[in-house]
């Protein structure tokens, strides 16, 4: 049997059920210590939770999203950092630079990720590794890449043609979220004109490191269906919190004639 990749030891994560358990936090009051310490660790998994799903957040954010305070959340984020599953760092800024320090985010770090995760990143990288030898160099990645988005991509279609123009990016933001990539739809900001995919989740992240050609793939993926030209401005690959994808905005016009075929 193959074995899942396997990383050094370190603190104990959260296995995937615990950080899927989205219990409510007994009263401190009434609870015994031992369900005292299960609903802290229940807490502390929400926290990582709603990171995964909504990218890099601020404290605020955070306990405004979980209902909880921020002195709280702050002290889950401090045992999470010390579990290595998250890292603080500066948000990143597309467009003007506001005045002032950039916000301080927190992140899922790769050992949090895998956490989520019980993925076969090794075998896959291994399997692409050999294709790329013995049948066709790059070029034969490519294709793989391209064969693997196209099956995905015909859910996606059928979303897309199912909206209104002007929800297009959200309908595929939805389809992408049921494939586990925690997909949400955005305007950019000014002064672009235009939309923002967000993947908040990247399933084959760690393989796409080695290989691109899977997020190049995806991205001429996105443009087809869309019928225009989009523009990756972030992954979570090359160590981006979120995956992020410019889409400019185009009128309604020739949104309804070209969705969902090449614009080219």
């Amino acid at each position: 049997m193959i074995q899942p990749t396997t990383r050094p030891a370190g603190p104990r994560l959260p296995g995937p059920d615990e950080l899927r358990n989205n219990g409510v936090v007994k009263n401190v009051g009434e609870a015994p210590q031992e369900e005292l310490a299960t609903g802290e660790r229940s807490t502390r998994n929400r926290v990582a939770r709603s990171i995964l799903d909504h990218g890099p957040s601020t404290v605020a954010e955070l306990a405004g999203r979980l209902g909880l305070t921020q002195a709280a959340v702050r002290r889950h984020l401090d045992a999470l950092a010390s579990d290595n599953v998250v890292e603080a760092r500066e948000r990143r800024v597309y467009g003007a630079r506001t005045r002032g320090r950039p916000a301080k985010v927190f992140a899922l770090t790769d050992c949090g990720r895998d956490a989520f995760d019980q993925s076969y990143d090794q075998l896959a990288a291994d399997a692409l590794r050999f294709i790329r030898e013995r049948f066709g160099g790059d070029e034969a990645v490519v294709a793989f890449a391209r064969a693997r988005i196209a099956e995905q991509a015909a859910a996606y279609r059928a979303a897309i043609e199912a909206a209104g123009p002007e929800e297009r990016t959200e309908a595929l933001a939805r389809a992408l979220s049921a494939d586990g990539y925690a997909a949400t739809a955005r305007s950019a900001p000014l002064p672009h004109h235009g939309e923002q995919l967000c993947q908040h989740h990247c399933p084959v992240a760690h393989v796409a490191e080695q290989f691109p050609q899977l997020c190049e793939a995806e991205t001429e993926v996105f443009s087809q269906l869309l019928g225009t030209h989009v523009q990756r401005l972030a992954t979570i690959a090359h160590g981006d919190g979120v995956c992020t994808t410019f889409i400019p905005k185009i009128s309604h016009e020739a949104s309804a004639r070209t969705a969902g075929r090449n614009p080219a």
